[in-house]
C-alpha cells in the first residue's frame, strides 16, 4: 500500500474516533477548559499522532496527515449541514436548565452542572436569583446561556476576561 495512503486512511480513522469521543463525553467538556482538560487534549494529540504517521515522521507525512485532517472535518460539515439525520446524530441539542425560575434537576443530574457552576454563570450574566431567570440553556458549543425575566437585564453570551485589579482592569 502507497504509504500516504495509509496515513490518510489512519488519519481518518482517528478523526472518526474522536468526533464519536466528543459526542459521547458531551458538550460540557468543551466550554470551558481546566488544567486537566488542557493535559488530556496534549496527551491526546500525542497519543494519536503515532496511529496516524505510523512510522513516517517526515514533513511530508505530518502534511498529509494534517490535510486528511482538514479535507474530512470540511467534508463533516458539509454532509451535517445537507443532511439533517447526520447532522442530528452527531451534534448535540442546547438543553434547558432553567425555565421561568425552576430549575429542570434533571436536565442539570444528566449533564453533570452543579449549583455552584449554575450559579456562576448566572451571575455571569448579571442574575442573581434563580427566580429572575426566564431561560438558562446549554448551548451546543458547551456554554451556558441566560435570558433574564428583568426588563434591566437583557440577554447576554458572556465569556470571562481575567482583569488583574493592580493592572487597572486592563486585559
Amino acid at each position: 500500500m502507497n504509504p500516504y495512503l495509509d496515513i490518510i486512511l489512519r488519519s481518518v480513522a482517528v478523526y472518526f474516533f474522536m468526533v464519536i469521543a466528543l459526542r459521547v463525553f458531551g458538550k460540557k467538556e468543551l466550554s470551558q477548559l481546566n488544567t486537566a482538560d488542557v493535559i488530556l487534549i496534549l496527551l491526546i494529540s500525542n497519543s494519536v499522532q503515532n496511529a496516524m504517521v505510523g512510522s513516517d515522521t517526515s514533513l511530508w507525512g505530518g502534511l498529509v496527515a494534517a490535510g486528511a485532517l482538514f479535507l474530512m472535518n470540511f467534508i463533516l460539515k458539509k454532509l451535517m449541514f445537507r443532511f439533517k439525520g447526520l447532522n442530528n446524530l452527531l451534534q448535540q441539542k442546547p438543553e434547558i436548565l432553567i425555565h421561568n425560575g425552576k430549575l429542570e434537576f434533571e436536565t442539570l443530574g444528566k449533564l453533570g452542572i452543579t449549583s455552584e457552576e449554575l450559579t456562576e454563570a448566572m451571575h455571569e450574566h448579571g442574575v442573581e436569583f434563580f427566580k429572575d431567570v426566564k431561560l438558562a440553556m446549554l448551548e451546543i458549543d458547551g456554554n451556558i446561556s441566560i435570558i433574564s425575566g428583568s426588563e434591566n437585564l437583557r440577554q447576554s453570551h458572556y465569556k470571562r476576561k481575567r482583569n488583574h485589579k493592580s493592572l487597572g482592569g486592563i486585559d
